[in-house]
């Protein structure tokens, strides 16, 4: 559990300034918080009128190890042209700079709005950049950064909610049940598709970590990049009901192949990993619910009504997971 008095209680706007400028900006004091919770992500204004993006990541998630390898790799990615946004680099090639508790990235600002996914022809573009992505991404592996996993994502994520005390008492027995039942039928579903080719991918691809300009994506947050099959980054895009996503699935792979080779066998395991978000999720709520910024952003966690509704979300999904997979026809 984290400590009660928080680190980023102390990234006040000045801090935030002061961090900047210690960089050699010269800031105009405009600092915007954008919409991120893992880490802290300001706008910060420049005093030519142009912003700079200041990321201060969360104290004691990743090793700087870690953070560099994702930094590496979306460097590689933009030395390519491929439109990612990659950190700013500093005297010596640092992208990381320590200025007191924190390690902090800088970005350039990207503008864009988020892609209309419900037109086909964005879904076809939107395969070609995740393809290209992935040519690059199995060129190399990462050393630092984790891998998807069962255990991390499920057994992990079960363990902290049932020792922690979340659940309510009324609910505790229920969701243990349900979920070791998930768990067996996930682990299957990855034993009979046998061995998994995995590769270095963006890790998080939904909508809102892509800003759509001039007819293409560009891909920002690499950080929750790591060693994954490739279709962790495609099935995010599908959405509606099934024939919806049939028709979803073929844009995105008649992209997709055109840079990198698509694996049909992983569509078995589409519904597994939406399972393992799910319950990826609610742990990551529980384990950051001692940061004042999530009770205050998300105030129905943690609520009865919120653990009964999960519930009954994963026994849907169990059902799910019974279903034949999408086809590619």
């Amino acid at each position: 559990m984290e400590t009660s008095v928080h680190p980023y209680s102390k990234l006040t706007p000045v801090k935030v300034l002061e961090a900047v400028e210690s960089l050699g900006y010269e800031t105009d004091a405009r600092v915007f918080a954008l919409n991120s919770y893992e880490n802290r992500v300001y706008q910060v204004g420049l005093r030519d009128g142009s912003y700079i993006i200041a990321k201060f990541y969360r104290p004691a998630r990743w090793s700087r190890d870690q953070i560099l390898e994702e930094h590496s790799f979306a460097r590689e990615l933009s030395d390519l042209e491929i439109p990612v946004v990659a950190p700013i680099e500093f005297a010596q090639q640092q992208t990381l700079i320590q200025f007191e508790a924190f390690q902090i990235a800088i970005f350039p600002q990207c503008i864009g709005r988020a892609p209309e996914l419900d037109q086909l022809d964005n879904l076809l573009v939107m395969g070609r950049f995740i393809g290209r992505i992935h040519a690059v991404g199995a060129m190399n592996h990462f050393l630092h950064r984790v891998t998807l996993t069962v255990d991390r994502l499920a057994n992990e994520s079960r363990s902290f909610l049932l020792e922690n005390d979340f659940l309510p008492a009324d609910l505790m027995n229920v969701y243990e049940a349900l979920s070791a039942d998930l768990i067996e039928t996930i682990e299957s579903r990855f034993a009979e598709h046998g061995e998994i080719q995995t590769l270095r991918i963006h890790g998080d691809c939904h909508p809102g970590n892509v800003l759509w300009r001039d007819d293409t994506p560009h891909f920002v947050d690499f950080d929750d990049t790591m060693t994954a099959p490739a279709i962790q980054d495609l099935w995010m895009m599908l959405s509606g009901d099934r024939n919806q996503r049939q028709a979803q699935l073929r844009e995105i792979v008649e992209g997709y192949n055109e840079f990198h080779d698509f694996r049909a066998s992983e569509l078995l395991l589409i519904e597994s990993m939406r399972c393992l978000r799910q319950m990826h999720y609610s742990a990551w709520l529980a384990r950051r619910w001692e940061d004042p910024a999530f009770p205050l952003n998300f105030p129905w966690f943690n609520t009865e009504r919120y653990w009964a509704e999960h519930i009954l979300e994963l026994r849907e999904q169990r059902a799910i997971l019974d279903e034949p997979p999408l086809q590619l026809i």
